[in-house]
């Protein structure tokens, strides 16, 4: 089994309605925790990000930029897109997920 890193992005930001944001919440525990001992950590949401480059460095967030992180188990990559296809920025059509191998070293 490998372990992967699931990149949030997008999504929307948090609702500021309580109601709203304890549904939101729950579809993610659902989700996450649906995945039993192959999820490794659920992760957390993150701030706005810099670039940082050799020349500077940029208040943007880059290209694509980062809302959240999870680490996860799968068998393959295959199996671990299958897992991401779940994720409710994924199913609601407000963000991806992108996956990627973690290495061991």
């Amino acid at each position: 089994m490998t372990k992967f890193m699931f990149a949030y992005h997008g999504g929307g930001g948090a609702p500021t309605d309580p109601a709203e944001a304890a549904a939101e919440m729950a579809k993610w525990e659902a989700w996450l925790g649906g995945m039993g001992q192959n999820c490794h950590d659920f992760g957390a949401p993150v701030g706005m990000s810099k670039t940082v480059s050799d020349l500077s460095v940029a208040d943007n967030g880059g290209a694509n930029p980062l809302s959240g992180y999870s680490i996860v188990e799968a068998a393959s990559v295959e199996e671990a897109c299958e897992m991401a296809k779940g994720c409710p920025i994924v199913e609601s059509g407000r963000g991806t997920v992108e996956v990627a191998p973690i290495m061991e070293m």
